[in-house]
């Protein structure tokens, strides 16, 4: 199966599953970028339930942008911010210590556009998971994608997923399960399990 999908800010578990669960991916990077949604959005799991780190951007719904033109405004602290909220979450949690220093360097390098940024979140991801795919890019934006199977919904923040598969979670006697977080949440709580229990959402992704 060849998948058509987002790259986004550290994915959710129904987006990065996918992208396992598929032969070959493309990368949608021809499209005009839109506002709510998972291109600058990740969501994970902190002391009061469910927490969304959001990558402050630089655009106006009134002038349309290229996903690959639109910037980073970077005069926030906000990977500061993030990085503390990662830590404050998952400290506890089996396998923070073992990846967050892979992690460290999107949070100390400066990038300038928030589709870079994203491809970046991804490649460290592949090396975390030790994922074999390398992911092709888009040269033009097809409204239906021929030969591909269309996973760009998934991009949208009220796209609404099957209740995923069940693990153990920091604050799950608190709150109880919250179902596709971002990937980061199942990396630091299954740690090398993380593929093999993407592998085995394969039956519930393949119906998004």
């Amino acid at each position: 199966m060849t998948s058509l999908i987002y790259p986004t800010y550290f994915p959710n578990i129904a987006h990065i599953g996918a992208m396992v669960n598929s032969d070959d991916v493309y990368f949608e990077v021809s499209d005009n970028y839109q506002k709510q949604s998972y291109r600058n959005r990740t969501e994970i799991y902190g002391a009061n339930g469910k927490l969304a780190l959001t990558v402050p951007v630089s655009y106006t719904q009134k002038n349309r942008q290229l996903y690959r033109d639109v910037k980073i405004a970077n005069e926030e602290q906000w990977q500061l911010q993030h990085l503390k909220s990662l830590q404050s979450a998952y400290s506890m949690s089996p396998f923070f210590e073992y990846y967050i220093d892979d992690l460290m360097p999107l949070f100390e390098k400066q990038f300038d556009y928030i589709l870079d940024f994203n491809l970046g979140c991804f490649d460290l991801l592949s090396e975390c998971l030790q994922l074999d795919n390398s992911p092709l890019h888009t040269a033009i934006f097809e409204k239906t994608p021929t030969g591909k199977t269309d996973y760009r919904n998934l991009v949208k923040r009220n796209f609404k997923v099957q209740s995923l598969q069940p693990y153990t979670q920091v604050f799950t006697e608190k709150h109880g399960f919250i179902s596709n977080l971002s990937v980061l949440d199942l990396l630091f709580n299954e740690g090398p399990n993380t593929e093999l229990y993407l592998k085995k959402q394969a039956r519930i992704i393949q119906t998004l």
